[in-house]
This record gives structure tokens, sequence and C-alpha cells, in this order.
């Protein structure tokens, strides 16, 4: 039996509103709509910087429940949904991630990805048996996002990994929503209205792909998932990616390009290994057991400390 969807005043939300700004929007030309579109967009950097603090205080939750065993969860419908499919999915090719370690769930499922399935968002029971499926554990950590910040879809995951005693944390672009006083942590960047009333892949989806951003990539990094701002774990799986990572061993270690390209083959494609080699010129057997020591930790095993 499906929840009948509830009656909703867009008028309260802040995400709905009109922007004075762009009243007269189609009398403008088609530099005017640009120009309005990119003046309206240098608002969300601000939106985003107030809720660092925030940002952080979950960034340190979530690296430590990874190293604690558990995952990242991303849950949400529509734009919101594909965003955290997208950041999600981005983690193994950039990290070296297992792809289950960091998972991205869209309303309607990865169909939905694609096509437009907007009426399972109406649906609370669907995003808790989102996160069923799945197995959700209390070392988990879930991530409900939504611009609105009252999507049933979103509330319902919410209210199940609240039951089950996972971590969550709320993205949305409303204050004091529904999905804010459900978590842990709640990060509510206000863009403001939208350009286009109501098209909240704009400004609010901007502002969500920047924190999920934020997120993945500075938990990696206090997971030693870099060398500086080097990314040391990246897979080499195409001719772009093998020559970034002669770049980054290059880069690392202060050698040429031919000693990075023969550390790397020697330590077969293994860019930890071959920077820890080339750098303190020790064998790969030497290079290998010591980020073994170091939980893989470049600066670790280099014996460096954190700056």
């Amino acid at each position: 039996m499906t929840t009948p969807p509830q009656s909703i005043d867009l008028a309260s939300l802040a995400t709905e509103q009109r922007n004075p700004a762009s009243a007269d929007l189609d009398l403008l030309d088609t530099e005017g709509i640009l120009r309005l579109i990119n003046d309206q967009d240098r608002l969300v950097a601000g939106a985003v910087a107030r809720e660092v603090p925030s940002i952080a205080r979950a960034v340190d939750i979530i690296a430590s429940a990874i190293g604690s065993g558990g995952r990242l969860i991303y849950i949400g419908a529509g734009t919101s949904g594909r965003l955290g499919v997208l950041d999600a999915s981005e983690c193994p090719p950039t990290f070296n991630t297992d792809p289950g370690l960091v998972i991205g769930l869209i309303a309607g499922g990865d169909h939905a990805l694609r096509h437009p399935i907007e009426h399972v968002e109406d649906l609370p029971e669907e995003g808790a048996k989102s996160l069923a499926a799945i197995a959700l554990t209390e070392t988990d950590v879930v991530v409900g996002i939504a611009a609105s910040g009252r999507t049933p879809f979103v509330l319902g995951a919410i209210d199940f990994a609240n039951s089950v005693g996972a971590t969550t944390i709320g993205l949305c672009n409303s204050p004091s929503s529904a999905l804010s006083n459900r978590v842990t942590i709640s990060i509510a960047p206000v863009v403001g209205p939208e350009v286009v009333t109501g098209s909240t892949r704009m400004k609010a989806g901007t502002a969500q792909k920047m924190v999920l951003n934020m997120l993945t990539t500075a938990t990696m990094v206090r997971l030693g998932k870099t060398y500086g701002n080097l990314m040391v774990d990246v897979q080499s799986t195409n001719a772009k990616l093998r020559e970034r990572a002669v770049g980054i061993v290059r880069d690392a270690a202060a050698v040429s390009n031919g000693e990075a390209r023969a550390s790397l083959e020697a330590a077969g494609g293994e860019v930890k290994t071959a920077i820890v080699a080339s750098k303190l010129g020790v064998s790969v057997a030497d290079s290998r057991s010591r980020l073994d020591s170091a939980n893989g930790v470049v600066r670790a095993a280099l014996d460096e400390g954190r700056s």
C-alpha cells in the first residue's frame, strides 16, 4: 500500500519563491539571459561558504565511519538524486575506492538517471526500501539530498536510517525544513530564488554539487587518498590516466618523466609504491612494506608530518 501524497504549500518553500531579478527574463536578449544566470550563480559560493562549519562536521563523521568499516550513502530524487549518484560514481576512478564504499541511490532506481520517474519521490516507503535493499547498518552514514527539504522519498529514507542507528546528514536549500529537523547534521546553503522559478536544477543543484564535492574530497584527503594535492590512488585505466600517473610520480618524487615511468613499471603501476620507492630510493618491496605499515598513507610511509 502506498502513501498518498500530501497537499504541498509551495509558497512556503524558499526554493519556490519568484526572483525579482529575473521577472522580465523572457524580454532579455540571449546575452542578457546568460549574464543574469551567471550573476545569480555567483551567489552560490557564498551560500556554501556559510555552511563550511557544518560540512566540516559531516566530513569528520564520514571519515571516522569509513575508517571503522562503514559506508557513505547518498539518497535523493530527481536532480538531487542524480547529483548524489554522480559524486558516488566518481570516487572509484579518482580515489580507488571500492564501488560499495560510496553509494548513490535515486528514487526510481538507475532508470531514473536518464528518464524522469517523478511519482516515486512522493513515496516515503520507497526511500526506506532503497536503504533496506543495501542492508543499511548503524555503521553507515546516510546523506539525504532534497532542495526543498520535504521530499517524502528522502524523508522516508532518513526515518529508516535513524531507526537503524545510522548517522544522518541532510543537504537541502531550505532552512528549518523537515529534512533539517530529522538529521544529525544539517547542511542548508540558502541560494535564494531561482532564475526560472522552482527550477532547482540551477542554483540549488549547483550548491548541492559543490557540497558533495567537498564531502567526498575532504573525506578522501583525511583518509590519506592524496599526497599534497596529488590523487595518489588514481586508477590508471586509460591512456590519459596512465599519463597522469606518470606526472603524479614525477611531481611527488621530484624525478624526470623517464624515471617516473620506470618506477611505475617496476611497481606494477602502483602510484603510491612508485612514489615512496623513488623518493626514498628504496626497493619496491620495501616501499610496499612501508605503505602497509602506514595503512597506505604516503606521507606517513615517508615519515613526513602533517603540516
